[in-house]
């Protein structure tokens, strides 16, 4: 199944990438003429009619387009109209930069946000719930690339502390990592407090307090496990939201990754790069997409239930209480350690 599964979200990515790839292509050759961007102001028009035939600009559209669909599948994208080398290659030099910045962003803000919202949750609508209630609006309202230029005037050009732009040690990973985090603290702290919150109310939650269970041990071992499935959503949505907003932070702060490539690409209507580019980008976010669907069937024990119905489709026996996950376990016992098994055996009447 895992196989099968694995195979049908591959080709789904595939086609994903090509029609992303396709939507790229037609509107940049929308916009601009790279042979006038290239040339300088003063070129004569002979000249300029010359070097549109060698970059094959005066071709029909569809064989302009059957020329760069056959360079894909060969992950060829040409080379680089302003760089003069090929196009895919000089992406993936600024690929670890952008990794790195990425990497650190989300290691910054995923174990902040988890410890917010968990402390968040256990004081419902205390002092710390209504920080954090301010923080996640602050997060979603405020403009990364606003925040990003606060920053620097605050601590690079008013304070002195850290570098203002560059790339190099820990020191020039701080302001980036700090822009990018502020938003995704705020929304998964109050994604994890929500989830949390809601958990910690239902019944096994109550049976273990009335067991003696301490609350700690109540929200590591079973309630935090149990509401994973929404942080994980979210934080995945979040993580390919950084390989997409570092086009801005990179720029914002001199950062030599993709995104400060892919602006400059833009801007001189370098065709070839600008898919390389979205090529790039594209597949990273679609192996994050893989990566959290197969980190479900890990973290939530009741996947293990769309197997039993289907076996009971083919007639292989039915699903019984006996054989279905309590909510913060693995197997079929409750909490307390005890089997559970039909409310008829639990409930009948001693003899007399």
């Amino acid at each position: 199944m895992l196989a099968r599964y694995m195979l049908k979200r591959t080709v789904h990515a595939v086609l994903v990438l090509l029609a992303v790839l396709v939507v790229v292509w037609v509107l940049v050759n929308q916009v601009g003429d790279p042979a006038r961007l290239i040339l300088p102001p003063s070129a004569s028009h002979q000249l300029y009619l010359d070097t549109r035939a060698s970059m094959g600009l005066d071709d029909p559209v569809l064989v302009r387009f059957w020329r760069s669909f056959s360079g894909w599948l060969q992950l060829d994208f040409g080379n680089s109209l302003w760089q003069k080398v090929p196009s895919l290659p000089l992406v993936l030099e600024r690929l670890p930069a952008t990794l790195l910045l990425t990497l650190a962003t989300f290691l910054v803000a995923v174990p902040i946000s988890l410890s917010l919202g968990v402390l968040s949750a256990l004081r419902p609508d205390g002092l710390l719930d209504r920080i954090l209630t301010a923080v996640s609006l602050a997060g979603v309202s405020i403009a990364d690339f606003w925040l990003g230029l606060m920053l620097i005037l605050l601590f690079g050009v008013q304070l002195h502390l850290l570098p203002t732009s560059g790339y190099g040690g820990l020191e020039f990973l701080i302001l980036p990592v700090l822009t990018l985090a502020f938003r995704p603290v705020g929304r998964l702290a109050q994604i994890a407090r929500s989830a949390l919150v809601e958990e910690m109310q239902k019944p096994y939650i109550v049976t273990l307090r009335a067991q003696g269970m301490s609350e700690g041990r109540i929200v590591r071992r079973h309630a935090l496990k149990n509401s994973l499935i929404p942080i994980i959503t979210v934080g995945g949505d979040e993580l390919a939201s950084f390989l997409n907003g570092a086009v801005v932070i990179e720029t914002i702060f001199a950062w030599p990754g993709i995104g400060s490539l892919f602006i400059q690409a833009i801007e001189r209507r370098d065709l070839p790069l600008v898919l390389a580019c979205v090529f790039v980008i594209a597949t990273l976010v679609i192996i994050v997409n893989l990566i959290i669907d197969l980190t479900y069937a890990w973290i939530d024990p009741r996947a293990s239930l769309i197997v039993s119905s289907r076996r009971q489709r083919r007639g292989r026996g039915p699903v019984t209480p006996s054989t279905m996950a309590v909510p913060g376990t693995s197997d079929g016992r409750s909490a307390a350690g005890e089997s559970v098994g039909p409310a008829s055996e639990s409930m009948s009447p001693a003899p007399t």
